[in-house]
Order: structure tokens, then C-alpha cells, then sequence
């Protein structure tokens, strides 16, 4: 029987719980939320990235050895929410090597996947003796992008450590994971891990940056030897690296955050890296219904996506100008040649913003806008992804690759070629 776990506010989204994995695939529809109940999940190292096309390959962790894993594609959904040090992300913002939970779905429409199709049943398939089964399921289309800190603090989760073990500035430390909340006179039983670490590992206390050098020269940990660590309660950032010995299965640690203060600090910082990119990139969101009027007046009611913090919300107020343009399912948005998404987008007023009091899918940030526009767009359509932003935020011109041409777009030109790399 699978748990039920939380879902926590830092989503954007109310309070609920679903359950750890479906038992049958399930495709998203258009214009629809997916329920987070049926999504696949598993665990993977981030090996390659497109941030452009929101899109990447992961080493999904099996039964067997790990370093044989091929490389599995993934794609973000449009609403797909991507957190990292507890904050809102950008696949741009994730170190490759990074292990990620995810949830995760059938591609929504096979023909214009931006990754492989897979027979439905893919992860049920082993791979051979040496892998195991699940390491390339066909749910590919992902819901929830999230590393551990992340996933332990909307699941309610803390690492203990136990003990460590160290020599030449490196070594292992025995820990498990176990709900945060575990009364102390209830029964747990918890499969202790060994992670390894080294001089690389950063250290975070308060708001100090610690090395292991540190903890050593202040005696908090030996310079070698063993240490009892009492169950040290911790959040840990993991990756994973060729490990020596012949350990097929062994993750590393990149950070460790020895308190709630240096955690909520990271979060801190990445969230401010991420709101600085929504204001450039656009709030994105999806047409729910559009009113024509006459000679290209139209009122169109959008819904925004979720997993942002919530000051870019609170800046759509009603009565602010505003700009709506069409975006392709990566988020890319239309422009004509060296024209800016401004220049293209229909320009207007919020007329009205609405939060909805009901549980809210995830994905969704529960925020319905209606838009008001004198000169209404192609893109603007029922169930088509959006952009939108009040006119204050900034206006500025997008990278080459972040961006298609409008006037002569086609569905295999979603995504970069070789020519467009300059000719020498």
C-alpha cells in the first residue's frame, strides 16, 4: 500500500495529499490538470539539459548498477513545476548530476513529443541482469522536477545521520530518511544508506559557508577516523559520481544543511534568481475561454500556472495594463524576426483576478485572470499555453534559441538543427 503524503503550500497550490504512483498510465488532456495521483514516479541523475526547450535526460535509478543506465529523455509539461533548493527552478538553475524525484506522465499528444515515445508499458520491461526494470518508462512528460531538499520539505521528510567514517578528507556517513514529524514513541523502521562525501562538499550552517576543513579544524568532525553523529538531523543535496571498490549503487553528497536557517537561506536566494527570470521570461499560463467583440476586441479568461513565488502573483491586480502573447508548448514564445515578444503581443487590461477557494490541482496556481484587448492574436485560444506579464515588468528581447519566428513556424522547427550554428 502506498502512503499518502502532503502537498505543501510552497507549490502555490491548497493543501492536499495524493498517493506515491498510479498503477495505470495516464495521458494528460488539453486544457486540463492532470491529477497528481496518477502520475509515474522515480528518481534520476540529471545528465543533460535543453534548458531552451525545457527538456533533459535523466539516469533513472533501478535495481541494478546504476553507471549502465542509459541516459532517459524527459520533457516539462507547460505547467510543470521545477523546484530546487526548496524554490522555484528553472531546468537552467540544476546542476547536471543532481538526483530529482519525479512524477511524471504519458507525452499529452504523441505527434509533437519533444522526446522519444515509449510502448506504454516500458518500465515494466528489464533492461537486462545488470539494470533492472523501470529505468525508462514511457511516462517521459513530467508534472514534478524536484531535487531532495525539495522533495523532503513538501513531503514532510529529514535525513538522520548517524555515523561518519572518513580519511584523506573523504570518507561515507551511515544515514536514513524518516518523516519529519515521527513521534519518538512510535515504531519506524528505515533503511540506512551510506552517501559518500569529500573536500568538494559544502557545508551550510546559519549563514556561514563551511568546507570540511572547517568542521575539522573546529573538532565538530575528525580529521580522520569514526564519528558517532546521534542522529543529527539534516537536509542533504545529492548527486551521483563513479564510486571506487566496485559499489554499484552509492550517491554522494554535495551539501549538507545543518539547520532550518541555512536551508530557508538557499531557498532564499534561488527564489530571487527564479522571480528575476519569470519577469523576463513572462508569467506563463493557458487560455481558458475567449469573448470576440467586434474589429478584434476580445475578452480572454486565462488561467496562471503554479509554482511560483507568490509576489509575481500578487503583481496581477485588476485594472493594470498588461501584454498576452501565444507561446509554443516549451514556453517559447512568437515573435517576427528581431521584434520582441512586446511588439507581437495584444496589449490590454486585467478586468478582473480571481483565486479560487477549491483544492487546486498541481500545476495550477488556482489564479483565473480575464484579459480585455483591442486587437486579439492568433495564439489566444482556448486550451493554447500563454504568456502574460503587467506592463511594468520588464521589457527586453529574448535569446535566439529562447524564441520561434512566427511567420513561418512548423512543428519541426520546434527545436534547433545544426544550422543554426554559424557557418565558418
Amino acid at each position: 500500500m502506498k502512503l499518502a503524503v502532503p502537498l505543501l503550500a510552497a507549490f502555490g497550490c491548497a493543501l492536499t495529499t495524493f498517493t506515491s504512483a498510479a498503477d495505470e498510465p495516464y495521458r494528460p488532456e488539453a486544457g486540463k490538470f492532470p491529477p497528481v495521483e496518477k502520475a509515474h514516479a522515480y528518481r534520476g541523475e540529471l545528465v543533460f539539459v535543453d534548458h531552451a526547450n525545457r527538456r533533459g535526460s535523466l539516469r533513472v535509478q533501478g535495481t541494478g548498477t546504476f553507471r549502465r543506465n542509459d541516459p532517459h529523455p524527459f520533457a516539462l509539461l507547460p505547467y510543470a513545476i521545477v523546484r530546487y533548493h526548496g524554490a522555484p527552478a528553472d531546468l537552467r538553475d540544476i546542476p547536471l548530476g543532481t538526483m530529482l524525484h519525479v512524477r511524471a506522465f504519458l507525452p499529452p499528444d504523441p505527434k509533437i513529443s519533444a522526446v522519444p515515445i515509449l510502448p506504454i508499458n516500458n518500465k515494466e520491461k528489464d533492461a537486462d541482469h545488470n539494470r533492472g526494470a523501470g529505468i525508462a518508462p514511457a511516462e517521459n512528460h513530467v508534472l514534478i522536477l524536484e531535487d531532495d531538499p525539495s522533495h523532503c520539505q513538501r513531503e514532510g521528510l529529514i535525513w538522520k545521520l548517524h555515523q561518519l567514517e572518513i580519511k584523506n578528507n573523504e570518507g561515507v556517513i551511515t544515514a536514513h530518511r524518516e518523516p519529519k514529524a515521527l513521534a519518538d514513541d512510535l515504531p519506524h523502521k528505515a533503511s540506512e544508506e551510506k552517501l559518500s562525501f569529500d573536500a568538494a562538499t559544502r557545508i551550510w550552517r546559519g549563514r556561514e559557508s563551511l568546507s570540511l576543513a572547517d568542521l575539522i579544524a573546529e573538532g565538530t568532525w575528525p580529521a580522520t577516523g569514526q564519528k558517532s553523529l546521534g542522529g543529527q538531523p539534516v537536509h542533504l543535496g545529492i548527486t551521483w559520481k563513479p564510486t571506487l571498490g566496485g559499489v554499484f549503487t552509492r550517491f554522494h553528497i554535495s551539501d549538507i544543511w545543518l539547520d532550518e536557517t541555512s536551508l530557508q537561506r538557499a531557498a532564499h536566494l534561488q527564489t530571487e534568481t527564479h522571480k528575476t527570470f519569470i519577469r523576463s521570461r513572462w508569467m506563463p499560463a493557458w487560455v481558458d475561454t475567449v469573448e470576440y467583440g467586434k474589429f478584434g476586441r476580445a475578452t480572454v479568461t486565462a488561467t496562471l500556472f503554479g509554482g511560483m513565488d507568490a509576489s509575481l502573483y500578487a503583481e496581477f491586480k485588476k485594472g493594470i495594463p498588461a501584454f498576452m502573447n501565444g507561446v509554443e508548448n516549451t514556453l517559447k514564445h512568437t515573435e517576427g524576426g528581431t521584434a520582441g515578444p512586446t511588439q507581437l503581443a495584444s496589449r490590454g487590461n486585467l478586468i478582473e483576478v480571481t483565486k479560487s477557494s477549491e483544492i487546486i490541482p498541481v500545476g495550477s496556481s488556482g489564479i483565473q485572470i480575464r484579459f480585455e484587448t483591442d486587437l486579439i492574436t492568433e495564439g489566444l485560444r482556448p486550451t493554447r499555453v500563454i504568456r502574460v506579464r503587467p506592463a511594468n515588468w520588464p521589457d527586453v528581447h529574448l535569446p535566439r534559441e529562447e524564441y520561434i519566428n512566427s511567420g513561418n513556424f512548423k512543428h519541426e522547427d520546434r527545436f534547433p538543427t545544426p544550422a543554426i550554428f554559424p557557418q565558418y
